[in-house]
């Protein structure tokens, strides 16, 4: 789940972390009354959930309250890369003497969080690790002793910080260690962070990207989601309790288990076929669940033949299967179907599809192939 940016800065700021103290607007005469009652001259930002809003004109500054209402009014008026402006933050403007970048992200590959900083800040990092990665220092977190104050001392010196500000580098960092951990953040991000002309450091721009399989434990922060910044489909998956994605390929996929899941689309990439989505009905799914699926899948009209890979453990496969049938019911479709049943009640499972005029494969490998024989075809189409 991601966080605008005012909401992350409100964050930051509880742990310690300079922000600039800007209020969010929903409409032009708003924006306006907020830059009288700061002071100008501020800075009117979009709040949307991408990147490149300064690229787009979303970002912009304004000397004057009147200013402040004229571009509040433009940007709320735009989309940035698909997505509605419907707020903006107006923040003091800061004259920077220098931008520099910190954050924080789970390194899976070493199974740690890394802390990552460099002198080369205000520009999408990924820019920065593709024309200059020299720039971009680090340090691997042990996930048992949590960041360390030397480590974070080391990368302020490596980034070419002036040692009067090391101090101050050291405990933003530290800050955003502890918003990252105790957030159950997968993405920490100060893009810029600022060394102002009066030498200090604030965190011009911030950003959190948490973990939904947290959210249990953060139901304060579940609160904070944006729906409108949700992808519709993701967002109704997410009220059935459904692990979906959407692809662009043209074989809708329905599997329980996300290994499996994984196993299943890559099978489909091996015989030449595209998953269009990646779905998880989960370890217990009912019939209900099953037909919230199929719903999600079909609304998609790029899915040309639809796969199901189920294994029967906690979910029996006849519950699977008469949620197949019973989702076909509600949602008429000449899209062709596979499905692979194995496991607890699967020849019931199968016997049920069968009926309904299902095709049905006894492995993933015969299953997979058929699918994407299918899709190729165009049947049904």
């Amino acid at each position: 789940m991601k966080l605008h940016e005012h909401q992350s800065k409100e964050l930051f700021a509880r742990y310690g972390i300079p922000t600039p103290q800007g209020k969010v607007a929903y409409d032009a005469e708003a924006a306006r009354e907020i830059a009288k009652q700061i002071g100008v001259p501020v800075v009117v930002k979009a709040q949307v959930l991408v990147g490149g809003r300064g690229k787009a004109g979303g970002v912009k500054l304004a000397k004057t309250a009147d200013e402040a209402e004229e571009h509040a009014n433009t940007i709320l008026g735009m989309e940035i890369k698909g997505l509605p402006v419907r707020k903006v933050l107006i923040d003091p403007a800061v004259t920077a003497k220098a931008e520099l970048y910190l954050g924080i992200v789970v390194d899976r590959a070493q199974g740690a969080p890394v802390i990552m900083a460099s002198a080369a800040g205000g520009v999408e990092i990924e820019e920065v690790a593709r024309v200059s990665p020299e720039k971009i220092k680090r340090q691997t977190i042990d996930p048992v002793l949590g960041l360390q104050a030397y480590q974070a001392r080391e990368l302020g010196f490596d980034i070419g910080l002036e040692k009067k500000r090391v101090p101050e580098f050291v405990k933003i960092a530290l800050g955003l260690y502890r918003v990252f951990v105790d957030t159950d953040a997968s993405l920490g991000e100060i893009n810029p962070l600022f060394i102002s002309s009066e030498d200090a450091l604030i965190a011009a721009d911030g950003k959190l990207v948490l973990d939904d399989s947290a959210l249990e434990r953060h139901h304060d922060l579940e609160m904070l989601r944006d729906a409108d910044e949700e992808n519709q489909a993701e967002r109704e998956a997410r009220t059935a309790g459904l692990s979906f994605v959407k692809l662009d390929g043209n074989i809708g996929c329905m599997v329980n288990g996300a290994g499996l899941a994984m196993a299943t689309m890559d099978v489909i990439k091996f015989y030449g076929g595209a998953p269009a989505n990646f779905l998880d009905i989960g370890g217990g799914a009912k019939s209900d669940k099953v037909a919230a699926a199929l719903r999600l899948i079909l609304a998609d009209p790029n899915v040309q033949a639809v796969l199901f890979n189920i294994f029967g453990g906690i979910t029996r496969g006849d519950e699977v299967a008469r949620g197949i049938v019973d989702a076909l019911a509600q949602v008429k479709t000449r899209v062709p179907m596979v499905a692979r049943i194995v496991g607890t009640n699967a020849e019931e499972g199968r016997r049920i599809l069968a009926s309904a005029n299902m095709q049905t494969a006894t492995s993933l490998e015969e299953g997979a192939k058929l699918a994407v024989e299918i899709a190729k075809a165009g049947v049904g189409n």
